[in-house]
């Protein structure tokens, strides 16, 4: 597939949040003509494209590079109240970074074609009652040999199974979306807003996997039914009986955040899953929601904070590449979106001593 400058140009511009009179003050050109480049009008000439590379933060290589994907856009958005300008941003970081993603994988295994999401037998899954969804998110469990242990890693495990995992900056009224996008197959992403913490980023990609696993009928309300499945996929019944035991009259501050440690689930959402079960009583969660708020926990739950995931396969896609000799440092740099030496202080930051022998 091929695209215009001109698409680039609009998509690096929706990339950064820029107005077309922006993007033109910060390139010293006139909004007329980023208007004019945008539609294929106009063409810019090799020092206007590297005016407007600067102004971007992109290499001049954006606005030629090949277009890999035909469509993109998001597949459940009743939940998600972004404007439709910081959408646009979000979908234009998206298709960006998909379009690296593709292309590493193009590079990498060229003759394979088979890296689309692939649905388990039975699902999507028609469900018209909480009890059905319960019931869907454990058969996932056994679907995909996840025991009824707590999932170490939710991120990696959905990278496995053949869903894109992306993280992007975005406004705080974007928690996570599925969104959906063809090249020459059917590509399932899911996107979370970075720095959120741990517990949080997890419950919202369980969320976005049950909206992606669940078809609700007779009026079930879709948000509803996927916030219950994101509860019973990282925390099944069973385990919520062997967790608490028996019914309760309530539940500790300190039970429920060793809780959350254990499983990355927040400590509300553990209240939810003890009053949906049946372990305390509805005026008993009520208790404890107001008792979270009066101390502001329902903001910043007490404790260490769970930690968040990082998607990693296509980090580690570019970096086997380069190890390999497949492609460039300068190509690398381009996939990954900063120079080689920058990330591996990153890493090294991150990992201490333990990568510090790769990293010199």
């Amino acid at each position: 597939m091929t695209t215009s400058i001109g698409e680039r140009i609009k998509q690096g511009r929706q990339i950064r949040g820029y107005s077309q009179r922006e993007l033109a003050n910060s390139a010293g050109v006139s909004a007329q003509a980023i208007s004019k480049y945008e539609r294929d009008q106009d063409v810019p000439g090799s020092g206007v494209l590297i005016r407007l590379s600067k102004a971007l933060g992109v290499g001049v290589e954006f606005f030629v590079r090949p277009c890999r994907i035909s469509r993109i856009s998001p597949s459940f958005r009743n939940h998600c109240s972004i404007s439709r300008k910081a959408e646009g941003a979000v979908i234009a970081n998206i298709r960006d970074w998909l379009e690296k993603y593709l292309e590493i994988e193009n590079i990498l295994f060229p003759d394979e074609k088979d890296f689309a999401f692939k649905y388990p037998a039975g699902f999507p899954r028609k469900v018209q009652s909480f009890a059905d969804v319960e019931a869907a998110a454990v058969d996932l469990r056994e679907a995909w040999d996840l025991g009824l242990d707590c999932i170490e890693n939710l991120t990696s495990l959905m990278e496995d199974r053949g869903i894109k995992v992306g993280i992007v900056d975005a406004d705080d009224d974007f928690d996570a979306c599925t969104f959906d996008a063809e090249d020459d197959r059917r590509i399932m992403v899911i996107v979370v807003r970075s720095g959120i913490s741990g517990d949080r980023q997890r419950f919202s990609l369980a969320h976005e996997l049950g909206h992606l696993m669940l078809e609700t009928k007779d009026g079930l309300d879709p948000e509803k039914a996927a916030n219950r499945f994101a509860g019973a996929f990282l925390v099944p019944n069973v385990a919520v009986k062997f967790e608490l035991r028996d019914t309760r009259k309530t539940i500790g501050d300190y039970e429920l955040h060793m809780l959350k440690d254990k499983y990355g689930l927040s400590m509300q959402a553990w209240i939810f899953r003890a009053r949906d079960l049946g372990f305390i009583s509805e005026e008993r969660a009520i208790a404890l929601f107001r008792r979270f708020r009066a101390k502001g926990w329902h903001m910043k739950e007490p404790g260490k904070p769970y930690s968040s995931e990082k998607p990693m396969r296509f980090t580690r896609l570019v970096m086997g590449a380069l190890a390999e000799g497949i492609i460039s440092e300068n190509r690398a740099t381009e996939l990954l979106g900063k120079p080689i030496q920058s990330f591996l202080s990153e890493v090294k930051e991150e990992h201490g001593g333990l990568l510090a022998a790769v990293c010199n």
